[in-house]
């Protein structure tokens, strides 16, 4: 991480809201994760599917929109390092300034496995990192910004009155085999 970032051994409370027992998550998750996004785009079409990705940000994660909230940027930043190091397979870059916190992506663990075992990824996979991502930082103040996917992206997560202009999700690649 960059300059400014808080050591981690330093933090008292616990970086993720949840305990697992491994160091590593279990991938297969990735491959539930599509099968039920695909399901409730099947079911309950793309608003549906927005909807319900939004809802896991608000529900799910408030743990993790309360820590943001009193942890600031700062927290944003140590949060993604620890997620992602719990993620097998992921290469990210978490970057923090003062006013943002970029991660750069350079192998998506979801996408990387369901490639690797050959399963179809739903075209809008990517938009999910945009509505779970902006439903958990606009409690905290906050908002996230997306670019690429399919496998690489960057996200931004900038105080919301950074004036940012509205997620262009043209801007979220497709994702595919």
């Amino acid at each position: 991480m960059n300059e400014g970032a808080p050591d981690m051994n330093d933090l008292k409370e616990q970086i993720l809201p949840y305990r697992d027992s491994k160091p590593v998550g279990a991938p297969d998750f990735y491959l539930a994760i599509n099968a039920t996004f695909r399901f409730i785009l099947n079911k309950y079409g793309a608003e549906g599917l927005r909807q319900y990705w939004a809802d896991l940000g608000t529900r799910y994660f408030a743990p993790v929109s309360a820590a943001w909230t009193k942890r600031g940027l700062p927290g944003v930043a140590a949060y993604w390092e620890a997620f992602f190091k719990a993620e097998p397979g992921a290469q990210v870059e978490v970057k923090l300034s003062s006013d943002c916190v970029i991660l750069d992506v350079t192998v998506c663990p979801a996408i990387k496995h369901l490639r690797e075992h050959g399963r179809e990824i739903i075209p809008r996979f990517c938009e999910h990192c945009y509505f779970v991502g902006e439903a958990t930082a606009v409690p905290a103040g906050l908002t996230v910004r997306i670019e690429g996917g399919n496998g690489t992206c960057r996200q931004t997560f900038c105080r919301r009155d950074s004036n940012l202009p509205d997620q262009n999700l043209a801007k979220i690649k497709e994702a595919s085999c």
